[in-house]
């Protein structure tokens, strides 16, 4: 089989990863996505309870739709707000149907090399396909491709408690009492496992405020619900975003309703926390002690909120030049720097940026943006946009900016479960959402 007849593999049928497929087909370019989940964006769906910021109309990529409508898809109000579960299952799910036998389920990707070269020889590696090392339900396999794009995301690597970014000392011993994620309290065992308890909640992004209003509701309705709010940062300052002035209404919304949370009665804040160990007390609960040697009260439950990583692990044997500090392809690291820009001023960028020096590499969507906080899902579509045109040969297409956004502020994170009317009515203009938006725009606290 000659190059140009290898499939490109997709990893991971998020979002961005069936977009990059759907693009790639409109191109009559073969490809295949290897999905290690039973169907399509499994971590979307683990989000499920969360309702997005953004529209359906930023939701949709305009490719996808195309593949979609000869199966009678029918689009959903353009202007209202879906949960991530909604997103999944009526739109998702129906566009990994579309593709297909192209879509593989139960295929993780272990590893990436250039075949019979690690990532240290040069002798003939220009002549060789990319071989994908998979583990299956029926074992081991490796299949070759002419590219890989990872579009794996970063939901599964969430960032430790621990404040240098290892987890703290006694951080894995106590893992049955330390969740990741926000709660769903909609499910009775979650409700259950947190109603009537003191708990620790640390973060400072949109999943730590969406926490902390969850949570009040909760000790509205159980007494002895508490939480302990744990900042990294010296004083709450801006935490609660813009409010009222918020170009993002839905955003400022979340924001003054954390605000009100926080100044409720049932919210302690503690600023200039930094957990350096978590101890178990005599009865079973969890103290924190951070690196300046305070401990606070024993708590039952931790919630860490602090963001998320990529996983590098299995591109170890291909060249890959990132950024030393976000981990995200060097020249997309300065436009996504998040001490200078927002989701809407970073300038829609595609295959020139995204390139590694293996070549046929591509990474794209979440996982593109390293330990960024913020992604916008338009953003995503507009770069495997780029990078199908770019292997297509189409490089006036790849190079050309389809996506234009407006200054918008930092535009990601989760909105929450039951929106005001004011919430649902705003939303993000710009196509706001993130592929992870639980705790992906937290970032250290």
């Amino acid at each position: 089989m000659s190059a140009s007849e290898l499939p490109i593999v997709v990893v991971g049928a998020g979002p961005a990863g069936l977009a990059a497929a759907a693009h790639l087909v409109g191109r009559g370019l073969p490809v295949l996505v290897m999905e290690a989940g039973t169907s399509a964006s499994t971590g979307v769906r683990e989000w499920g309870h969360v309702r997005l910021f953004s529209r359906w109309g930023e939701l949709v990529d305009p490719a996808a739709e195309k593949l979609l409508a000869p199966t009678g898809w029918a689009s959903p109000d353009l202007d209202t707000y879906p949960t991530g579960q909604q997103w999944a299952e009526d739109y998702l799910q129906p566009l990994a149907e579309a593709l297909g036998e192209r879509v593989r389920f139960g295929a993780r990707v272990t590893g990436v090399a250039r075949r019979g070269r690690d990532r240290v020889v040069d002798a003939g590696r220009d002549c060789e396909p990319l071989a994908v090392h998979l583990a299956t339900p029926q074992g081991e396999q490796r299949l070759l491709a002419r590219a890989v794009l990872d579009a794996s995301g970063t939901w599964a690597s969430p960032n430790p408690l621990g404040a240098d970014g290892f987890p703290a000392l006694g951080e894995p011993a106590a893992a049955d009492r330390i969740a990741y994620r926000v709660p769903d309290l909609a499910d009775p065992a979650v409700r259950a496992r947190y109603a009537g308890k003191r708990i620790a909640v640390a973060g400072s992004g949109h999943s730590a405020l969406t926490a902390l209003v969850a949570f009040t509701e909760l000790a509205e309705a159980a007494p002895g619900t508490h939480v302990v709010w744990l900042l990294r940062r010296g004083e709450v300052g801006d935490t609660f975003g813009g409010g009222d002035n918020d170009q993002l209404a839905a955003r400022g919304a979340l924001g003054l309703r954390a605000r009100e949370a926080a100044q409720a009665g049932h919210v302690t804040t503690v600023t200039g926390f930094r957990t350096d160990a978590v101890h178990t007390a005599s009865d079973g609960r969890l103290v924190l002690e951070s690196v300046d040697g305070r401990r606070l009260d024993p708590v039952d439950e931790v919630v860490a909120l602090t963001g998320f990583r990529p996983d590098l692990s299995w591109l170890a044997e291909v060249r890959l030049d990132l950024d030393a500090t976000l981990e995200a392809p060097k020249a997309l690291a300065p436009l996504i720097d998040p001490n200078v820009h927002s989701c809407g001023t970073v300038y829609p960028h595609g295959a020139n940026e995204l390139a590694q020096p293996e070549p046929g590499v591509f990474l794209v969507g979440m996982k593109s943006y390293g330990r960024a906080p913020t992604f916008l899902a338009l953003t995503g579509y507009e770069q495997v946009r780029s990078v199908a045109a770019h292997l297509a040969g189409d490089q006036a297409a790849a190079e050309r900016v389809e996506l234009v956004l407006p200054e918008t502020g930092v535009c990601s994170g989760a909105g929450l479960e039951r929106p005001t009317p004011e919430e649902s009515a705003a939303g993000c203009g710009s196509g706001c959402s993130v592929t992870e938006p639980v705790g992906a725009s937290s970032g250290a606290a």
